[in-house]
């Protein structure tokens, strides 16, 4: 396939004019080209995919609703808490699906989904006991871009080892074996784009038996392009017992490992309390960080901290961050030490990568009174190629021959981006300037609207039949 756009963003910078030959891959570009005839032109700049390093798909359905009385975080746990209550695997795909595609309309192409919602209310084991994971892998596969499946180990409630109880049973599968074995059943991709030895596993179930409805459809749609990764994470040091962190470590080496951080305050002050150190420095006396650990957050840490994090990644979500009151993290500092930052929605408050990129520099400003920390080129860069990398994609994120075909064009023509240099457009631009998106050479996203999925109405059924 072939498209002419107006501006392409490349590795070097904007270029005008730009034809960009592709099927999966990126397989030929030329700039300074007059547009041929017949081949799609794509107006205004057309930018890498954007990768969603944290999400939790459910919290979607709480966007607007946890303000009652001014809102605490308090009001925002316990309507989670409800939500997280009533789902079930059929409910979950619908939610995912549609969250999916929303984020495939600000163009994402990449997400990361810290999943820990494994059993059913009550802690029961489904019958597939990835009833849940295998959900989302069907909705990233229906929305159209790929997921790297962050399968959380979650066992306690507080630092001091608290039991988990009510809602939070739903998170856990009781110890780290069990973790481990119920992992290693995650479906994997073979190489040649299809399922493995497990194609024929049944994909949704529940504790009675087959959920029924669209599990065919759903089970069909796996059998495409290569969308899945599978890596792991070690939700907090609340939820993980600091003597189960190394073997998890262990575990896991070689896969994209990805943890709660220093979230709050409270956080800190209770590992200092138990173990005489911060939740940064208990992950290195476990072997947890490495160059491929993600630490999520971020947001309350020393300069120690800092120096231990310097050879990972960073995911900043500020829209959360700001929505639940967390606090602004030392954004700035980190990039300096050499930390790779990266960014996501987390709770889905707002869906909208650029305003997450722009709010990076945004809170800097804020949190030193001045102005000029990051570059239009950096922040770029943590929504695209180091967020994919953080992924396991490290064949995404640049408009460059080799690379997938993500492509995402946003309009230069709205109130909000006429008149403006391309390059301010992640300070100026938001998700509903975005009108396509091509996500492994395929189109998804035409003219603002997803090409399979009413978005808005699969949004409303999904998340009002949940209250």
């Amino acid at each position: 396939m072939l498209i002419w756009c107006e501006a392409a963003w490349l590795p070097d910078g904007i270029a005008r004019e730009v034809l960009i030959e592709f099927d999966s891959t990126i397989t030929r570009i030329a700039v300074d080209v007059v547009a041929p005839p017949g081949v799609p032109r794509r107006a205004g700049l057309t930018i890498p995919g954007l990768a969603n390093v944290h999400s939790h798909a459910f919290h979607r359905a709480l966007r607007g609703r946890t303000h009652a009385e001014r809102g605490s975080f308090w009001t925002w746990r316990e309507l989670m808490y409800k939500v997280a209550a009533r789902l079930d695997p059929d409910s979950y795909f619908q939610l995912a699906r549609a969250t999916y595609a929303e984020m495939a309309l600000a163009g994402i192409t990449s997400v990361g989904e810290f999943h820990y919602l494994h059993r059913a209310p009550g802690g029961v084991a489904y019958r597939d006991p990835n009833a849940m994971a295998e959900a989302l892998i069907a909705a990233a596969a229906e929305a159209g871009i790929r997921i790297t499946l962050l399968d959380t180990l979650y066992l306690t409630a507080s630092v001091d080892g608290e039991p988990l109880a009510g809602p939070q049973l739903r998170f856990s599968d009781g110890s780290l074996d069990a973790w481990s074995a119920r992992h290693d059943l995650l479906p994997r991709f073979a190489a040649n784009g299809g399922l493995g030895a497990r194609n024929d596993h049944a994909l949704l179930q529940n504790v009675a038996g087959d959920v029924g409805g669209d599990q065919d459809r759903r089970n069909s749609s796996r059998g495409g392009p290569q969308h899945l990764r599978v890596g792991a994470a070690l939700h907090s040091v609340r939820a993980v017992p600091a003597e189960l962190m190394r073997p998890f470590a262990e575990r896991t080496a070689g896969q994209p490992v990805h943890v709660h951080l220093s979230e709050q305050r409270a956080e800190n002050e209770a590992c200092l309390v138990v173990h005489g150190c911060t939740p940064t420095e208990l992950l290195d006396r476990h072997g947890v960080l490495s160059p491929q650990l993600t630490a999520v957050h971020a947001t309350h840490l020393t300069p120690a901290d800092i120096k231990l994090l310097s050879s990972g990644y960073a995911c900043f979500c500020p829209t959360t961050e700001r929505d639940l009151g967390d606090g602004i993290g030392p954004a700035g500092a980190l990039a300096e030490a050499g930390v790779r930052l990266n960014l996501g929605s987390d709770s889905h408050a707002v869906i909208d990568l650029l305003e997450e990129a722009r709010a990076l520099e945004l809170h800097e400003r804020l949190a030193t009174e001045r102005r000029g920390h990051f570059a239009a080129a950096d922040l770029l860069a943590a929504a695209t190629v180091t967020g994919h990398a953080a992924l396991g994609w490290d064949d995404a994120g640049h408009l460059a021959v080799g690379q997938r075909a993500d492509l995402v064009t946003l309009s230069l023509e709205s109130p909000r981006t006429a008149g403006i240099d391309p390059e301010g457009v992640l300070f100026a631009a938001s998700a509903a300037d975005i009108t396509h998106v091509v996500a492994d050479g395929r189109e998804i996203v035409a003219d603002g609207r997803h090409a399979t999925v009413d978005v808005p109405r699969e949004l409303r059924e999904a998340i009002t039949c949940l209250f």
